[in-house]
């Protein structure tokens, strides 16, 4: 769950779509909770969704709520406990998790997404295995491709690192940076953009397979029709020129492509996060 500090800021952030809607609109709508998985800082990951939520809630007539924590793994637990209704993951992948009902509809038109084990451009640090012993930052044990397929990676290489969780990404760059760790885990889009940002340089050690963008899926518990007209309005916003606008506006502030539009999925998108689970160690399910 949120800690105590952060929920009036998270709240404060699931409140802005809904301040500019009218009483009598809102109470006519089917309501649900969105929760993404923080890729950002809390701030930036609320400025992103909030406005695409806002243009998917009009369209549809079903109104999404922005649920936000901090780190990956409080975002992870309300889905688990199913304080949530509709998400941006790829958290529910394992063996455990698919029979937990939830349903892949769509996720964002982007290149394939790499785990990748980066450094400063300017580190010392060249091969992989330079890095055992030493301090390498996580965003945290829920992120798929940040951690897990990273960690993974290392543990076949027998190269013992120590594990720092840093609650999302932008925390684990920044340990990086600041000179706190040696290395960090991360993901192909997410260091592409705060790159982009931030104005900053990796050199990657190593590179996993390609992977599917993040899912957009839904709880067994929301009704087809529901469903139905969410998915239709993410994906109708590309064909808009203010859900463009609004698409445009987002890819900007966080540094992706400017083309990042939601188009339909299916669970056969993500064959390839099962296929890692076949081999993973069970620590990482």
């Amino acid at each position: 769950m949120i800690s105590q500090f952060l929920r009036p800021w998270a709240l404060a952030f699931a409140l802005l779509g809904a301040a500019a809607a009218p009483s009598t609109a809102l109470a006519q709508q089917a309501s649900y909770s969105f929760s993404p998985v923080p890729q950002y800082g809390i701030g930036l990951t609320a400025s992103y969704w909030n406005p695409i939520l806002e243009y998917v809630s009009a369209k549809s007539g079903v109104k999404l709520n922005l649920k936000i924590s901090r780190t990956s793994a409080d975002t992870t637990a309300f889905v688990l406990a199913r304080e949530v209704d509709f998400i941006f993951s790829n958290h529910l992948f394992s063996p455990e998790r698919d029979g937990l009902g939830w349903k892949v509809f769509g996720r964002r038109q982007m290149p394939p997404l790499f785990s990748q084990i980066v450094v400063p451009a300017d580190s010392p640090i060249t091969d992989l295995a330079q890095l055992s012993g030493r301090e390498v930052a996580f965003a945290g044990p829920e992120a798929f491709l940040i951690y897990k397929v990273n960690y993974a990676h290392l543990l076949s290489k027998n190269i013992d690192v120590k594990v720092v969780f840093s609650g999302n990404a932008d925390a684990a760059l920044a340990q990086l940076f600041s000179g706190k760790v040696a290395a960090a885990g991360g993901q192909s889009q997410l260091l592409e953009g705060y790159a982009r940002r931030e104005n900053r340089k990796f050199r990657v050690l190593w590179s996993s397979e390609g992977f599917q963008d993040l899912a957009l899926m839904a709880s067994s518990k929301v009704p087809d029709k529901d469903l139905k007209a969410v998915a239709n309005a993410f994906f109708e916003m590309a064909k808009d020129p203010r859900g463009r606008e609004i698409l445009h506006q987002g890819s900007k502030e966080v540094g992706l492509p400017i083309d990042a539009i939601f188009v339909a999925a299916s669970a056969a998108d993500y064959a390839s996060y099962r296929r890692f689970f076949q081999t993973a160690p069970q620590s990482l399910h």
